[in-house]
């Protein structure tokens, strides 16, 4: 069995920046990646422990070798927000990376027979907690890191059903066009990393809301972003990033070739 994306998912890719395939996993696949996502964060919040903590923005952060663990913004949270990278926290979740359903039609976007992880994160909204994410590019955060970044597509990985009440991730469709735009010069510490509204159509933005064990790839220059977590369920995501074989991860500078 095969699990190339077809021309057709291709052209489609490539004209919105975004591609969806729903269902890929299975309810006890899915339950096993939801049950190591909860190990992680208790691994992580351990790792904080002995961590190097500052803020943002007013936002906390923990820098634990080369790990980094965002918490929710409200004062004092002790809610891990994003693991990044996660896949070393936990074998299963390790195991994501080489899985064929995902890696094969990452070799198509990438461009080359031989594919490695750049970066993965997980994304936590606990339910009436989880915070949102303002529209971004990933591009810009790795421009300076890697001289190939139009060869970084992403894969979320959705562990629960995502839905507009529970925060899913939303693309503006075809902003992936025109490589990486300006960030907002608002005078913050974050500001930007955060895409300049002036340069994209947000009417064209595109909910994505698909069951838990779908997949939705993104172009690294594709603007996105969420909306809080306004429900009573949690939507938990991995995503990660994939490039050529041969080089290093972004955070730990080890290569990790699937």
């Amino acid at each position: 069995m095969t699990f190339e994306l077809t021309d057709c998912e291709l052209g489609r890719y490539h004209r919105d920046g975004f591609l969806i395939r729903e269902r890929v996993f299975g309810s006890s696949e899915v339950a096993e990646f939801r049950d190591a996502a909860e190990r992680a964060v208790t691994k992580a919040a351990d790792l904080c422990q002995t961590g190097k903590t500052y803020l943002l923005d007013g936002k906390r952060f923990v820098d634990a070798g080369h790990v980094t663990v965002q918490f929710e913004h409200s004062p004092d949270s002790e809610t891990v927000r994003v693991i990044e990278p996660v896949h070393e926290l936990e074998s299963r979740l390790d195991a994501l990376v080489d899985d064929a359903r995902i890696v094969e039609p990452m070799r198509g976007l990438v461009g080359t027979d031989e594919v490695a992880l750049w970066t993965d994160k997980l994304n936590l909204k606990r339910p009436h907690e989880g915070s949102a994410f303002r529209w971004h590019q990933d591009s810009p955060y790795w421009v300076h890191d890697c001289s190939h970044v139009d060869r970084l597509p992403n894969v979320l990985v959705t562990f629960d059903d995502a839905s507009v009440e529970n925060g899913c991730l939303r693309v503006v469709r075809g902003s992936h066009t025109e490589g990486c735009f300006p960030g907002i010069a608002d005078s913050t510490q974050l500001g930007g990393f955060y895409t300049d509204p002036e340069c994209f159509d947000e009417s064209q933005q595109v909910a994505m809301e698909v069951p838990a064990g779908s997949l939705v790839f993104f172009h690294p220059h594709s603007v996105h972003g969420s909306l809080p977590n306004r429900s009573d369920r949690p939507r938990r995501a991995m995503v990660l990033t994939y490039q050529p074989a041969g080089n290093p991860m972004l955070k730990s500078g080890r290569q990790r070739n699937v």
